[in-house]
């Protein structure tokens, strides 16, 4: 198996971080494969907003733990509250996806560029997780107010976020795939 099949096969949403800052290198590769995702008909109308200010991760978390509680729907909040109130955990960089908020392709690009920037993720030694409950702020009606302290372009929302730092423990082992996940004709 190549290494990159293998880093695939063992990659794991990790919610423990140690505190220490992933470094700038590696945080700007982690970055550059998202930005190197395939879009819908190569438009690249992607914007990522790099959060390690401890303050404005709490700020954020905050307003989509204040989103989900106003939304009244039990299943998202116990999701929240699996991470003890918070979305973040403990993470000591934040990469928040966002997308055109009219482009219908939008979520699709920002999913794979997710993707490349967890995958890049484990290729480093750093973990990751994917959080999509970031799509509360995009419905919010105080979006506005929301893209603009993440500095969006203007039309856009975000659409996912990626927790990163370092592993505080080992991965868990991954669980064995269900059978009967593929037709080949």
């Amino acid at each position: 198996m190549n290494e990159t099949l293998r880093i695939i096969r063992s990659r794991r949403s990790i919610r423990d971080f140690t505190d220490e800052q992933i470094g700038k290198k590696e945080l700007d590769w982690i970055v550059e494969a998202g930005l190197y995702a395939p879009s819908h008909k190569g438009v690249q109308n992607l914007h990522h907003t790099v959060i390690q200010s401890k303050e404005m991760r709490q700020k954020v978390d905050d307003w989509i733990v204040d989103e989900v509680e106003r939304s009244g729907d039990e299943s998202v909040r116990k999701i929240v509250r699996r991470g003890s109130n918070s979305v973040f955990r403990n993470a000591p960089t934040v990469v928040i996806v966002s997308s055109e908020q009219n482009d219908r392709f939008g979520i699709v690009n920002a999913a794979a560029a997710t993707e490349n920037m967890l995958i890049a993720a484990e290729s480093l030694g750093i973990g990751s997780c994917w959080i999509g409950i970031l799509e509360m702020l995009a419905a919010s009606p105080r979006i506005r107010e929301y893209a603009k302290v993440l500095m969006l372009p203007e039309g856009y929302v975000p659409q996912f976020g990626i927790n990163l730092g370092y592993k505080a423990s080992s991965a868990p082992e991954a669980p064995e795939r269900k059978p009967n996940l593929v037709s080949y004709i």
